[in-house]
């Protein structure tokens, strides 16, 4: 992948996909073809198929998809599946007709058993039950890799899985009701501070550990593995360090520079127990992560001036 290639970036607005961006044009990428949902929905083959036709992008980087926290993938649960099997399915395809040199595939670290071994390696994929509450998601992000896997067996597609942690960063969800739990937590002793709340209530216990990787470093792993993966399987994308919700309540706690009490509603789920990424195999190519947790939370919470709710 070269400067002057044409590269597809789908998702661009998401949290992932403007990561991407921004790393790609950093390192003087000039040629990248965007589309907003409006614009193109991905959820349309038909769509789909003509986009790439005029387009002819020769890298993808396939970012897209409908995502969320708990309460938005246990709600949602049809649309979640249908949704993003139809997004995966269609560009895949389409790169696949249109001799798309290169693909990348965003997945979730969701797709693993509920009670994997930690830290999870890439090897324990379908080695047990998932997680109840995101089932639906993450069989559609298995699908994803599968049938990039397929691609590459039948057709000799150079098609790769990536498989990211829990991700933060620039651009991320703040919706109280589908959002994820940094974010969440972000805004709810932002604004516990800015109404003199004496307490933040935090779903369950606190207990499940969990890893967090600011979405410019996973951009920087992907851009990186566009450039030196090319096969079967998948790669984990993390930082190899996690701590436990209540930890991350009381950094996030800090850094916004809220008083007040952080109390627990035990009627919320928790959650998967453990959910910590090997990334051994990421290592081994010589890629590692590089903004801390406090430190990404600190750039984060500077910068978000533009929510209404700040």
């Amino acid at each position: 992948m070269s400067p002057n290639n044409k590269i597809y970036v789908a998702g661009h607005r998401g949290m992932v996909g403007s990561a991407i961006v921004r790393r790609l044009e950093r390192a003087g990428y000039d040629n990248i073809v965007t589309r907003t949902s409006r614009e193109l929905d991905l959820r349309n083959q038909a769509a789909v198929a003509e986009f790439f036709a005029t387009e002819q992008p020769e890298y993808v980087f396939l970012a897209a998809a409908k995502v969320g926290g708990i309460l938005a993938n246990n709600t949602y649960r049809g649309e979640f599946l249908y949704d993003n099997l139809l997004i995966e399915a269609n560009v895949i395809e389409a790169a696949r007709v249109h001799g798309v040199t290169k693909l990348q595939f965003l997945g979730s670290s969701c797709i693993y058993p509920k009670m994997a071994p930690q830290p999870l390696t890439e090897d324990a994929l379908l080695t047990g039950p998932l997680e109840e509450t995101n089932e639906p998601y993450a069989i559609a992000k298995i699908t994803g890799i599968k049938l990039c896997d397929a691609y590459r067996s039948q057709y000799g597609c150079d098609f790769i899985s990536v498989m990211p942690t829990n991700l933060y960063g620039p651009n991320d969800n703040y919706d109280l009701q589908s959002s994820h739990v940094l974010p969440a937590l972000i805004r709810k002793f932002h604004e516990a501070k800015k109404e003199n709340k004496p307490e933040v209530v935090m779903w369950g216990t606190g207990s499940p550990k969990r890893e967090f990787l600011h979405a410019d470093d996973l951009a920087d792993a992907c851009v990186f593995l566009m450039q030196e993966f090319s096969d079967y399987g998948f790669v984990n994308v993390g930082t190899g360090e996690d701590l436990s919700i209540l930890s991350l309540a009381q950094t996030i706690k800090e850094v916004v520079g809220y008083e007040g009490e952080i109390t627990h509603d035990l009627s919320k789920p928790d959650g998967t127990p453990r959910k910590l990424m090997n990334v051994d195999k990421l290592h081994s190519m010589g890629w590692s992560h590089d903004i801390g947790l406090k430190e990404g939370i600190e750039r984060v919470y500077a910068n978000l001036e533009d929510q209404d709710w700040y």
